[in-house]
């Protein structure tokens, strides 16, 4: 009996979205309790918040609205 899963050759690929403050800080957690063979990427409106994460890839948004600044936990401000 054959599987159709043995010709799989790649693992699969892993990747953690961050998003605002909690979720940035979520990922830095996980970067330095060393989990491995995931990608990290941090999305935030605070462009320092962003600078100080340890994601290889960072995505601002809001730029326009916030300025770079952060939501101020203001839910409205995320829609």
């Amino acid at each position: 009996m054959t599987s159709e899963f043995q010709d799989i050759k790649q693992a699969a690929k892993i990747r953690v979205i961050g998003v605002g403050g909690g979720g940035c800080n979520a990922i830095n957690t996980m970067m330095s309790s060393g989990i491995e063979r995931v990608e990290f990427i941090a999305c935030n409106t605070d462009i320092q918040a962003l600078a100080a994460n340890k994601a290889t890839k960072k995505i601002q948004i809001g730029t326009e609205i916030t300025r770079g600044l952060g939501a101020g936990a203001n839910p409205e401000i995320g829609r």
